[in-house]
């Protein structure tokens, strides 16, 4: 196999350990596997995908590869790829891949080109560079397209601003919007694993620092819960009134950023959006702060205004770069400003991913079946497979649970009994 892009092939064993090992928390995602090597339901179709070059994802790479598919990807992000895993890919699975850990921009897009060099019928995204480079740059492989799947929030909100615009030409589904993603790969998920990056970069001790979580989404939910349970004081900063009272509700305190910052010692952004940690918190940050970001794109923590006021920068651990003021602080920008869970971490643990990566091989496999029904727009994770998802993990978990009985039914169905 030559058509792919690696740091190392001499890095493909240790890999494949690595991929085995997540597979074995991954029950679902199994069963799904064995059942597409006999049915075939992907044979002859070809995908592209943008997602995260890890081990949870080589093991959705290779379920989709027994479902018949011809695969080739990319990752979604210059400092998520696990080198060992993206060697393997190629070395034992003869799956095309085009990812190096810490690739420069230039390389990232070129990296998207070549998948899409790869005329797909189906793509799966991960923040929805692909669909965008393929909307803006690479539109005479339009056609050839019959539909797709997004991963994450960022990608989905994306993603429905192009529908909004007519501008999305093929269906998508958005596996974000699946319960059994959201409310366990972003809540304990992004909980557990950015926590996990930001202790190996750092290795300091959460208990009694103050911990400033931006946004009470579900990502945001997850870290501040973890993070109060490692004996850290945790700070919310919100802009959408419910979910800031929601927040009050379970006992954080919520402020402004600008007064955040002020008392702050360390600070994640998870919102989605831009300039999350602007120019005028970064003047309020006392020394020592430590600024990550676990959104998708390193756009919620405003580097380039860092860099301006800044008269000294270097890196004093890996994935920690010390920016120095005029006036003596140092604050500490974690990976970059990009996903500290893969930057510094391995990501999300493989039993969360595998309810994840579940919902894209059947939405897949639902999207084979019915694109000619659908319409160019974003579509939810159908509930009869969310709800499959949920069934089969609780199968694997040994958890047992209540049916209803037919006068259970026949009660809930109707409206003539009272009190």
């Amino acid at each position: 196999m030559s058509n792919y892009d690696v740091k190392d092939m001499k890095l493909a064993d240790g890999g494949r350990l690595r991929i085995d090992w997540a597979e074995r928390e991954m029950p679902v995602l199994r069963q799904i596997k064995e059942r597409f090597t006999k049915e075939r339901p992907l044979k002859g179709f070809r995908i592209s995908a943008c997602l995260h070059v890890t081990t949870e994802t080589a093991n959705l790479m290779k379920t989709l590869q027994a479902g018949g598919a011809d695969v080739m990807i990319t990752a979604s992000n210059p400092l998520s790829t696990q080198d060992d895993v993206a060697a393997s890919l190629v070395s034992h699975d003869e799956i095309p891949v085009f990812a190096i850990k810490g690739e420069e921009n230039v390389t990232y897009y070129k990296h998207i080109h070549a998948v899409l060099d790869h005329k797909p019928q189906f793509t799966m995204d991960d923040g929805a560079d692909l669909v965008s480079v393929l909307h803006k740059d690479r539109r005479e492989l339009l056609d050839g397209v019959i539909a797709g799947t997004e991963e994450t929030t960022t990608g989905v909100i994306r993603l429905h601003a192009m529908a909004a615009d007519k501008a999305l030409n093929y269906p998508i589904i958005a596996i974000n919007d699946a319960l059994t993603k959201h409310l366990f790969d972003n809540r304990y998920g992004t909980g557990q694993s950015t926590l996990d990056g930001i202790i190996r970069a750092t290795n300091v001790l959460l208990a009694g620092k103050v911990f400033v979580v931006a946004g009470y989404g579900w990502c945001g939910r997850g870290l501040a819960s973890r993070a109060r349970g490692m004996g850290s004081e945790v700070v919310v900063t919100e802009v959408d009134p419910l979910k800031a009272l929601e927040a009050v509700m379970d006992g954080f305190r919520v402020m402004k950023m600008e007064d955040a910052a002020k008392i702050g010692d360390i600070f994640v952004t998870l919102t989605g959006d831009i300039n999350v940690v602007d120019k005028h918190h970064f003047e309020l940050m006392k020394d020592g702060a430590i600024v990550a970001n676990s959104g998708h794109f390193n756009v919620e923590i405003n580097i380039p205004a860092l860099e301006k006021m800044a008269v000294s920068k270097r890196l004093v651990r890996p994935f920690v770069e010390e920016y120095k003021t005029k006036d003596g602080r140092r604050i500490h920008i974690l990976g970059e400003g990009r996903l500290i869970n893969l930057a510094a971490a391995e990501g999300h643990p493989a039993s969360v991913m595998d309810m994840s990566f579940a919902n894209q091989a059947l939405s897949l496999e639902y999207l084979v079946k019915n694109s000619d029904k659908l319409e160019n727009r974003v579509y939810s994770v159908p509930e009869e497979i969310d709800k499959n998802i949920a069934k089969l993990k609780l199968a694997a978990m040994n958890v047992s649970i209540d049916t209803l009985s037919n006068e259970q039914v026949k009660y809930l169905g109707s409206w003539e009994e009272g009190t």
